[in-house]
């Protein structure tokens, strides 16, 4: 009988992010290149700092309607016409805005790259921002609210921000608006929007693949000439707690048969000095399929499919969270289950098996996440949106080898704060009230949809 053993694995192989020039254009825009020759393939990635956190005081959504609406129409060519264009190029066209920055992203073919760029140049200077397309896409997003209220995770998701956050933080209302602000927008704020920030002094182009450095300065100098020039000033951003002692919010959902849960508080900015240490702890308490969390939660007590926890890293202090979903009957013991297993990794330190567990995860996945010249120019955005340093990317996997159990254990203590957690619950109150109030967990209020 012949028997097969398992390969060990070999040693770890050293990793090199590619190589890249910093550098900012007469014009005044930042121009990033990573000549990556591989293959004939180019990535074109655009990010200006006119992200949500930069939203007017009641007009929250203009941020992610403005950079949708650069592709439904320039001086020249309608959206139809422009996504046929990009289309007859052999790529198509991605636009969009997150909290702290907005970004237009192409992938095409290096020999089809100058017509590209150029068309490229148009959909960002020249942008008319029809009628019809500014109130169809006010329309769309209307319409994902609405469905967003109905369906308990997106919900749960809308709400935890809004009860965690100070009513005066961007951060208390949703990214993409919400119908109160949405309704409100109207084509002239959108334009006034973005003549106020989408100027070269606000703006980074990374070029990532097949192409020099000595191209990519000529294409984008040419590509983007009628790009107005000058800076904008980023508003000043609130992050406080709408309250620093614990609440537990229940959503009342009549005769739902489970429970979203969202357990959590503000966390850290992404740039930090603390940053692998609560990297490597989130991920031993509950961003790994084999973290404690999601171990007690669906292993141990079979209350769930799968429970995770993570801190949502922005410019500014974003939430850290636990997330999951419960039978209704099973709600009261599955939020115990979290709130022990918070105070587990601030009182002992991690064992040395899922210490290794967590670095070799982090360690091992990080090299496959950059192969594409669209995740190179992603990962350089992350440079530029969180003024990183220029090794980062070198020196990530010595980072991450270097966290030990002491210094997890001193970072859950620092940055978990189970004295400050806020609780949200979307599901049927009748059922499921009184047994987390015996939980003491904080002060209970209940809402109806």
């Amino acid at each position: 009988m012949v028997t097969s053993l398992r390969p060990k694995p070999g040693p770890v192989r050293s990793y090199h992010f590619p190589d890249f020039v910093d550098e900012t254009l007469a014009g005044g825009i930042r121009l990033i290149t990573a000549a990556v020759p591989k293959l004939p393939v180019v990535t074109l990635l655009v990010i200006v700092d006119a992200g949500s956190t930069d939203d007017p005081a009641g007009k929250e959504g203009v941020a992610a309607l403005t950079a949708a609406l650069l592709l439904e129409g320039t001086a020249q060519f309608s959206g139809a016409d422009l996504a046929e264009k990009f289309e007859r190029l052999g790529t198509s066209v991605e636009s969009g805005a997150d909290w702290d920055s907005a970004f237009t992203k192409i992938t095409v073919l290096s020999d089809r790259l100058d017509e590209a760029a150029v068309l490229l140049g148009q959909v960002l200077a020249e942008p008319t921002f029809p009628d019809r397309e500014v109130e169809r896409l006010k329309a769309e997003r209307l319409t994902e609210i609405l469905q967003l209220e109905t369906e308990p995770r997106g919900l749960a998701d809308e709400k935890f921000s809004e009860f965690l956050y100070s009513p005066e933080s961007r951060y208390s209302k949703p990214d993409e608006g919400s119908t109160g602000s949405v309704n409100a927008i109207s084509r002239a704020d959108i334009e006034r929007f973005y003549r106020g920030r989408y100027r070269t002094g606000s703006t980074t182009v990374i070029a990532a693949g097949d192409i020099s450095v000595d191209a990519a300065r000529s294409l984008i100098a040419e590509a983007f000439q009628n790009w107005p020039t000058g800076s904008a000033e980023s508003a000043m951003l609130v992050a406080a707690a709408r309250t620093r002692r614990k609440n537990v919010h229940i959503i009342n959902k009549e005769r739902a048969p489970q429970s979203e849960l969202r357990v959590g508080h503000i966390g850290l900015p992404r740039r930090n000095s603390d940053f692998f240490p609560t990297l490597v702890m989130n991920a031993v308490l509950g961003g790994l399929f084999g973290s404690r969390i999601n171990l007690n939660l669906r292993e141990v007590h079979g209350y769930t499919y799968g429970a995770s926890s993570f801190f949502d890293w922005r410019r500014g202090p974003g939430p850290f969270v636990v997330s999951t979903a419960v039978q209704s009957e099973v709600t009261a013991p599955a939020l115990r289950e979290i709130f022990l297993e918070i105070d587990r990794i601030r009182s002992e330190k991690i064992s040395d098996e899922e210490l290794s567990l967590a670095r070799d995860y982090l360690d091992g996945v990080f090299p496959i996440r950059y192969e594409t010249t669209a995740a190179i120019a992603s990962a350089l955005a992350t440079l530029v949106i969180y003024g990183l340093p220029t090794n980062y990317y070198d020196t990530y996997r010595k980072h991450i080898r270097g966290v030990s159990s002491d210094a997890i254990l001193a970072a859950a203590k620092d940055h978990l704060h189970p004295h400050e957690l806020q609780t949200l619950v979307v599901g049927d109150a009748r059922v499921i009230r009184d047994s987390i109030a015996e939980l003491g967990i904080g002060d209970l209020h209940v809402h109806d949809e």
